[in-house]
């Protein structure tokens, strides 16, 4: 099965929507990597029960764990490489470091 989002080599990020998104740190074991998903569906959860409410504290409270959740899962937050490598993402791959690796990707589609 192909991999729906393409992982650039260094396995730092996948893209989607035409940007980069920060992977998963791999040094998380699987039990501590559960665990902080869960933690980061339940304040997912949490954010959209406080929307349906229009409970603005609740919302704010609920972003701050989502946001500590991805902290958590190396996937905001200080980078977990330890290169120097700056932090790309958000960008579009083709305005990174990785934009020879995406042209490629695009002509072995074609």
């Amino acid at each position: 099965m192909a991999n729906k989002y393409p992982h650039t080599p260094d396995g730092r990020y996948f893209v989607a929507k035409n940007r980069l998104w920060r992977c998963t740190d791999p040094r998380l074991g699987e039990d501590e990597k559960r665990t902080h998903i869960k933690a980061l569906m339940k304040a997912r959860r949490a954010v959209r029960t406080a929307q349906q409410q229009d409970d603005e504290d609740a919302i704010r409270q609920a972003r701050d764990a989502v946001q500590s959740a991805k902290e958590a899962l190396g996937e905001r937050g200080p980078v977990w490489w330890d290169d120097d490598a700056p932090d790309e993402g958000g960008l579009a791959p083709h305005n990174s470091s990785y934009a020879e690796w995406w042209e490629r990707q695009h002509s072995m589609l074609s």
